[in-house]
C-alpha cells in the first residue's frame, strides 16, 4: 500500500518543523511548503520578532527540510493574501470593526488556497503546526478538539474551517505541550528548537495598525471625529475611528477625572463612544457568518462555553439561532469588551461546535 502523502505548511518555526518530523515518523510521505504571502523579496524585518512569513523563515524551513530529508518548495499566495486578508483587515477597521486577520488567513490561505494546490499535486492531506486536534465525531462530522496544552490552544483561530478542509487536515503537535515540542526539536537537532514564537500580526511588524491602514486605504480612511457619551454629548476630538477598539483605555487623551473606555464605535456618524467601567460589559452578543463543525446546524438552544477573543478563557452562555445566519449568546455573567469584527467560538467539552463573527453586544 502506498504511503499517504501530506503537504506540511512550514513557517520556519519550531511547531511546523516538528509537525513535519512527527508525520515522517508516522510513515507519511512528507513534502514541506512555505507560503509567500505579503512580504517583498528584500523584506526580512519581521525576523527580528520571530515572524512566520519573512525571508529568514523560508531559509529556516529549507534547512529543516534538509535535516529531515524531505523536499521543500515555496508557493506564492501574495494575491490571495492581499484580497482575503489585508483588504478584509482594512475594510473592517474602516467600517468600525476590529478584525482578526489570522482567522481569515487560516481559512482562506493556509487551508483553502494551500489545500486546493496540494490536492492538485496528489497529496492526501495538508498539515500545520497548530496546537489543535482534528477529531471525527460519532455523528460522522469532523471537528476540532482543544489542544492538550490549554495555554497554547489555537482552536479559536480555526473555528471556520469546513468539513472538506478538516477531512484533509492533520495537526500532529496538538497532542503535545510546547515544552515537549521544543524538546523533540532539540533531540533531533533542529535549528528552530529555540526560535521565538511569532507575535502579533505578521504584515504589521511595527504594530502601527492605523498607519498601515492609512497607507493601504488612503482617502478612504475616516477623518477625525467626536468622542461622545452614549447619549451623544461631545467630549472631545478623536484621531479617526481606525485608531480605536472596544474596551480601549490608553491613548484617548481625555481628562475627565476618572477612568474611561471605548464602549462603541459608530462609523455612520464617525463617533467613538466613551463610557465608564461597567459600560464596557455586556451580557449578550449577536454573531453572523456562522460556521458549524460538530453539527450541521443549530436547531435548539444549547448551553455552551463561548470565547470572544483569542486570550479569553471562555464564559458559559445559552446559544440560540435568531435568524438563518444569526445566533445570539446570552451569558451567565457579563463579559468585558464584546467587540464587533472579532470571532465568537462555541465549545462543549473542549470540542469546537462552531463560531461566527460578532456584529453587536449589549445589555438586556
Amino acid at each position: 500500500m502506498a504511503k499517504k502523502k501530506v503537504v506540511v505548511g512550514m513557517s520556519g518555526g519550531v511547531d511546523s518543523s516538528v509537525a513535519a518530523y512527527l508525520l515522517k515518523e508516522q510513515g507519511y510521505e512528507v513534502i514541506g511548503v512555505t507560503m509567500r504571502t505579503w512580504q517583498e523579496e528584500e523584506n526580512s524585518l519581521l525576523e527580528e520578532n520571530g515572524g512566520c512569513c519573512g525571508l529568514d523563515a523560508v531559509e529556516d524551513a529549507r534547512r529543516v527540510a534538509e535535516t529531515l530529508h524531505i523536499p521543500h518548495y515555496v508557493m506564492n499566495f501574495r494575491r490571495e493574501f492581499q484580497e482575503k486578508v489585508i483588504d478584509y483587515f482594512v475594510d473592517a477597521y474602516i467600517g468600525g470593526r476590529t478584525p482578526n486577520p489570522c482567522i481569515a488567513c487560516n481559512r482562506f490561505i493556509k487551508w483553502e488556497a494551500l489545500l486546493e494546490k496540494s490536492l492538485g499535486l496528489g497529496a492526501d492531506y495538508i498539515a500545520t503546526g497548530h496546537y489543535a486536534q482534528v477529531v471525527k465525531l460519532p455523528n460522522g462530522r469532523y471537528a476540532l478538539k482543544a489542544a492538550a496544552s490549554a495555554a497554547k490552544d489555537q482552536t479559536y483561530a480555526l473555528y471556520n474551517l469546513t468539513q472538506h478542509q478538516l477531512s484533509h487536515t492533520l495537526m500532529p503537535v496538538g497532542a503535545y505541550t510546547k515544552e515537549e515540542i521544543r524538546s523533540i526539536a532539540e533531540k533531533i537537532g533542529l535549528k528552530t528548537a529555540h526560535k521565538p514564537d511569532s507575535q502579533e500580526i505578521c504584515f504589521i511588524p511595527d504594530q502601527d495598525y492605523a498607519g498601515f491602514i492609512e497607507r493601504q486605504a488612503g482617502e478612504r480612511v475616516p477623518p477625525q471625529g467626536n468622542f461622545v457619551t452614549p447619549e451623544g454629548e461631545i467630549l472631545g476630538k478623536h484621531k479617526g475611528i481606525t485608531h480605536y477598539t472596544i474596551g480601549q483605555r490608553k491613548g484617548l487623551n481625555l481628562a475627565l477625572g476618572h477612568p474611561v473606555f471605548v464602549t462603541e464605535i459608530r462609523p455612520k456618524t464617525n463617533e467613538v463612544v466613551i463610557g465608564v467601567g461597567e459600560q464596557v460589559f455586556a451580557d449578550r452578543l449577536v454573531a453572523e457568518e456562522l460556521n458549524f463543525m460538530a453539527m450541521e446546524d443549530l436547531t435548539e438552544a444549547l448551553q455552551v462555553v463561548a470565547k470572544i477573543r483569542y486570550n479569553h478563557k471562555g464564559s458559559p452562555c445559552i446559544l440560540r439561532k435568531v435568524g438563518e445566519d444569526r445566533a445570539e449568546c446570552c451569558f451567565q455573567e457579563p463579559v468585558r469588551a464584546v467587540t464587533p469584527g472579532q470571532a465568537v467560538v462555541f465549545y462543549q467539552d473542549r470540542i469546537v461546535l462552531g463560531g461566527g463573527c460578532i456584529v453587536s453586544g449589549g445589555a438586556g
